[in-house]
């Protein structure tokens, strides 16, 4: 018989080949009685530097006579539920016109998969290049040989989060975040990703994960088309979609469709405009900026992990921090442990931080994000107001740092105290095309200037040496999240104003990383299902 058993404990210099015998010495039966278990869940306890363990949940098989009697009398076993497939309702509506998903980020991608994997055969329209022309786009702009308008670190197969640290940590319940999990898994992803409480991928494998993917959606009889840009939405007489309008190499397309995923990322801010112009409605969402900042690695292990610091089996060090100023909220965001500070323009006369990690998290330096609270008083009314922000922020960023995508950036300890920009020192900024010493307070509002000050400040005092006078800060982060959403329905997950449109994702401003997206694109993917039948 099958039990869950939580909170078996392992130091850190325990193997886990011990896990039987310490599991059964926690459940006081002799190691025999454990006839088998899988590992369904490891975390890492590290409240105490100098007892760093990590915490084991498991799916053990027991003798009926030991399952009873440990069910009864233990507080960390019960019985296993049996998850079984999740049941997919298919509609009876012809699918007399084809399924079209625009954006082949996380939440396109699982939209299109899931619709794929049932037979929909949709068609994906992407306005960046696959995964490998991307790469190379991306790696010449970082170079410093230009950008690429359409298809850079925002734009392209993978979306944002393909040049990231590929966390797949989510607060969302939803039993699809499990089935997420699996499919990278199933396509490249480390195994270990099925068990770890704070999955990551990196960036070197994740882009491999994305193509498999996608090869596979093809093989399943997707239709996959890259370099191909949403120009325009067709209604029907009742307001229904009724076809999108493309444009790939100059030439224009117009696709009829009986539905349409819409899986834009943030940095569409042109597809935006043509959504409020054509009626679409959009609402502003409140949103964070601020900036980079940059430790060396070892540091932050210090910091996080006393003398376990450099463990093997530890890696490098996580942290998350929060604090106020004033009203706002100041927290750190996106942290790349064991990274690199990356571009991330989408656009001419834009610079745009963003932290990126490999797997391996091996780097000389770990980053993050510390970020300031936005809302609608800080930006002119109006759906896009937050947008508009957003580019100021951006280009203020790009004259700061010379015009050229080059960033501005300065020590924290001149930053802190208000002192010129000194030369760099034990901490060397990763940020590429480059970065320039710049004042900071003179691109960056007064409230965000101050909210950064105050949290690096209270930040210090948590983490040791997170207030070093070395430290680099690099302006600016922009995109920690849309600021705008697109409103839908509740009960039916289409726009609000057009039946058979469903904005899913991060662009839409439904979802805050790579899994609460995919997620909500096969939650799109499964209405559409539920309304039509496939060929």
């Amino acid at each position: 018989m099958a039990v869950s058993i939580r909170d078996i404990k392992l130091s850190i210099n325990e193997q886990e080949s011990s896990l039987g015998s310490i599991t059964a010495k926690t459940l006081g039966v002799p190691e025999s009685a454990i006839k088998s278990y899988t590992v369904k869940r490891i975390s890492l306890d590290a409240r105490k530097k100098n007892d760093i363990s990590f915490i084991y949940a498991l799916e053990a098989e027991l003798s009926p006579a030991d399952e009873a009697r440990l069910i009864k009398r233990s507080s960390i076993v019960e019985r296993a539920e049996q998850q079984g497939e999740r049941e997919i309702q298919i509609g009876d509506k012809p699918l007399c016109k084809p399924v079209v998903v625009v954006g082949l980020g996380p939440g396109g991608l699982f939209a299109a998969y899931t619709l794929a994997k049932y037979g929909y055969k949709p068609i994906v329209i992407e306005r960046g290049e696959d995964i490998d022309r991307r790469t190379a786009s991306v790696e010449r702009f970082w170079a410093g040989c230009g950008l690429n308008c359409e298809s850079n670190p925002m734009f392209g197969e993978g979306g944002a989060g393909a040049f990231s640290d590929g966390k797949l940590t989510t607060r969302i319940k939803d039993p699809r975040a499990h089935s997420v999990i699996d499919i990278l898994a199933d396509h490249g992803a480390p195994e270990r990703i099925r068990v770890l409480a704070k999955p990551h991928i990196g960036t070197d494998l994740l882009v491999k994960t994305v193509k498999s993917i996608r090869e596979d959606i093809v093989r399943m009889g997707g239709d996959v088309r890259f370099s191909t840009c949403l120009r325009g939405i067709d209604k029907n007489e009742d307001g229904s979609i009724a076809a999108v309008r493309v444009e790939h190499n100059g030439i224009c397309e117009t696709i009829p469709c009986c539905a349409c995923v819409l899986a834009i990322g943030q940095g569409a801010r042109d597809t935006y405009r043509m959504l409020n112009d054509m009626g679409i409605e959009l609402t502003p969402k409140p949103f964070a900026v601020g900036v980079r900042i940059e430790h060396p690695r070892e540091l932050i292990d210090r910091s996080q992990y006393g003398e376990f610091a450099g463990h093997p089996r530890l890696g490098a060090a996580e942290y998350h921090l929060a604090d106020k100023s004033g009203d706002r909220g100041v927290y750190t965001f996106c942290m790349c442990p064991g990274g690199v500070v990356v571009a991330s323009s989408s656009g001419e006369e834009q610079v745009v931080t963003n932290g990126m990690s490999r797997y391996a998290r091996d780097e000389e330096n770990s980053n993050a994000a510390v970020v300031v609270q936005v809302d609608s008083r800080d930006y002119p009314a109006g759906p896009l107001g937050g947008v508009m922000f957003q580019q100021q922020l951006e280009r203020a960023a790009f004259f700061a740092g010379g015009g050229d995508f080059t960033a501005p950036a300065e020590r924290v300890g001149d930053f802190l105290k208000g002192n010129k920009p000194g030369a760099f020192g034990e901490v060397k900024p990763t940020y590429h095309p480059g970065v320039c010493k710049a004042d900071l307070y003179k691109c960056l509002p007064d409230f965000v200037a101050e909210g950064v000050k105050q949290g690096i400040s209270a930040f210090g005092r948590r983490l040791k040496g997170f207030d070093m006078n070395d430290a680099v800060i690099t302006a600016v982060e922009s995109r920690t999240s849309s600021p705008v959403r697109i409103m839908r329905d509740s009960s039916t997950g289409c726009a609000t104003r057009m039946e058979g449109l469903y904005p899913v994702g991060e662009g839409a401003g439904y979802a805050g990383g790579i899994v609460s997206a995919a997620v909500d694109g096969m939650q799109a993917a499964e209405r559409i299902m539920a309304l039509y039948r496939p060929e």
